[in-house]
Parts: C-alpha cells; structure tokens; sequence
C-alpha cells in the first residue's frame, strides 16, 4: 500500500512508497482505510524534531476513514463505520482518566514509541504519534478511533480529529471562555482559525488575530476575527480597544517564547495566557518572579484542547450542523497522494492564505 515514510529525523521530505504494509488488527485494535489526512504544522515539527517522532515511520496524524476490520474485544465498531482518528486515545483506567483528564492519557502514546506497526520488508515503521494518516491504512487501538455519521464528509472529519479540537478545545475546555470578553490570537494557521471560531461560539466580543503574514488577515476576520494586524500593531490596537488595560484572554498558536511573552505582555492584570502552540523543548520563555505575583495571570497549557475526544468530536460535528462552526471552508487546497511533499513545502513556506490542505485517497 501508499504510505509516506520519514527515514530520518531532520529529512524536509518523504518518501513516497507503495510497497508498506501493515499488520492487524489485534485483540483491541481496528484496521482503518484512511480516506482524507490534513496537513499539520506538527507534521512538520516531527520531521525537524521539534515534537518527538520515531524514525524510521509513517508521518500524519490528523485523519478520517472507514473501519476495514476489528480485532477480539471490540464491541462498540464494525467494518464500514466512519471514524476520525485521535492521537491521545484515553485508555479510561489511568489516574488521568479516572481524573477526567482524558487528553493527558499516556498509556497508548507510550505505546507508540515501542510499538512499530508498518514494514517495508523486513524493516520495522513507526507511526508518528501512535496513528501515521499519511498512509491508506493503518491500525489503532480501538479508543483512537472515533466514530462520526456516515453523510460527515472524511475531509470535514479529519479537520477535527487534531486542528479543530486544539483549536476550539483550548477556548471552551482549558480557556472556558466567558461571553462578552475580549481575546487576542497570535498565529492565524489552521488551529489559529479553530481558536477565532471558538472565540466565536463562546460569544467573545472583540477578537483580535496577530499574524505578520497579511495575506492571512482576511482569513482570519472571514472566520470571525474582529480585527486583524501585525505584530508591530498590537500596542496600538490594545491601547485602542482596551484603554490600554490587556486582553481577557491571550492565546498563542506559535508555541515560540516571543509570542507566549507577547500574549502575557497583552493580556490584562487578572488575564489568562494560554499556551495552544507545540514549542521546542529547549525554547525557554522568561518571567520575573514579581510580575509573576503582582499580576495575578493565569498560563495556562493546552495539550490537545483539553479534549474529551468522543464528547468534543460529537459536540464539533453539532457546532458544523447549527452553522457555528465553518469547517468546509478552512479546507484550501485537497491534493492527492503524489503531491504530498509539495503541500508541506506550502505549509513550510508559510507565506500565503492557506488554512489546511487536505490528503485524499481513493
């Protein structure tokens, strides 16, 4: 079968083959022909090293497909259903389930880490974040696997499976925005865009999206941003809108330290700063220890929108039906499988309009 394999970290591109295979389903486990993949800044990231990934594996992890077959001890799907695919599947037993905190589950994404599920040959592939949607099928353990209703098209499903749950998740769930306030977004890509029409569906009144690409700005009010400017226009547009007092909510999507510091420097005395962008390891971000106090801010970190994935993917899918919720319109460009490294080089770029593109197979 097609799949798109990292032979290396640190490899700006993937080889695309057609000889991989992939074994199961196991006892708990479901096979999944993947029918649509997004394409993700994280995809990226795991192939510089920025998130961990294994090499060699199949990258891609924002995905959608049908159920193909099930191992021993799934009851709750069948071949044919529609999924989208989480890459932090809650186990339900761990302390951080049993907390509630289902997006901290671990167990699975250790999993992924030891557990190669493709081959060429001989040669063992790991799937990058325990799934690898750039590839046409693949095999998950059964909580990863959420199902949706058929008439959702797989291009819709695959936004939500990674960008929009981020994205929405971090202002309902960690954020849980308050009607009626102000907010300012650094980062207009794809879960940039979740984040504004989160905003949105919380009733926040004054919206700001930061993004030095001005080609992104219309983006950004179409989807519901009431303002949109560069990095450089900031001061001025807090002083304009806010009599200069900071922004109720601050959300940075970069995960660099100099926007996690502006959206602290934004927000207002009482705020809250949250941190929805995947940072590097070693980028450390500076605060005085009486600033820290006399502010009284919240920072708050926002793994995977704070996401219960199967009540989060259903309440997505209610939000695209009411027409809160624009997900047709994020996808910019649907390309095939052949034309995978060409969509990361203009995700890589960075310089244009583009919110997600999308892999379809057949």
């Amino acid at each position: 079968m097609r799949a798109a394999v990292l032979h290396e970290i640190g490899n700006d591109k993937l080889d695309l083959r057609d000889d991989v295979t992939v074994a199961g389903p196991g006892p708990g486990e479901v096979r999944v022909r993947v029918r649509a993949s997004g394409i993700c800044h994280s995809d990226l990231s795991a192939m510089t090293g920025t998130l961990p990934a294994m090499a060699p594996g199949v990258v891609g992890h924002e995905g959608a497909g049908e159920v193909v077959a099930v191992g021993d001890g799934v009851d709750h799907l069948q071949p044919g259903d529609h999924v989208t695919m989480s890459f932090v599947p809650p186990c339900g037993h761990c302390p951080d389930c049993v907390r509630g905190e289902l997006n901290l589950c671990a167990v699975h994404v250790i999993d992924a880490f030891t557990t190669a599920r493709f081959r060429i040959g001989d040669q063992q592939l790991f799937g990058f974040s325990g799934l690898g949607t750039f590839a046409e099928e693949l095999v998950v353990p059964a909580p990863a696997a959420v199902k949706v209703d058929p008439d959702v098209p797989f291009e819709t499903a695959a936004l939500i499976a990674c960008g929009v749950l981020t994205g929405v998740g971090a202002v309902l769930n960690t954020a849980k925005v308050e009607p009626g306030s102000t907010a300012i977004v650094y980062g207009c890509g794809g879960v940039g865009i979740s984040v504004i029409q989160g905003l949105r569906i919380a009733g926040a009144t004054t919206i700001v999206a930061v993004d030095p690409v001005t080609a992104k700005h219309d983006v950004a009010t179409r989807f519901g941003a009431t303002h949109a400017v560069t990095p450089d226009q900031v001061e001025e547009t807090k002083h304009q809108l806010t009599a200069s007092q900071g922004f109720d909510y601050a959300f940075d999507v970069v995960g660099a330290p100099a926007t996690i510091r502006a959206g602290w420097d934004h927000s207002r005395r009482g705020g809250s700063v949250v941190v929805v962008g995947a940072g590097k390891a070693d980028a450390m971000v500076e605060f005085s220890a009486q600033e820290l106090f006399l502010h009284d801010k919240k920072i708050l970190g926002s793994l995977y929108g704070s996401a219960h994935v199967e009540r989060d993917t259903a309440a997505m899918l209610r939000f695209w039906r009411a027409g809160m919720l624009d997900l047709d319109g994020m996808i910019s460009r649907r390309i095939g499988f052949d034309d995978l490294n060409a969509g990361l080089e203009t995700l890589r770029d960075g310089s244009g309009d583009v919110i997600r593109q999308v892999v379809t197979f057949g």
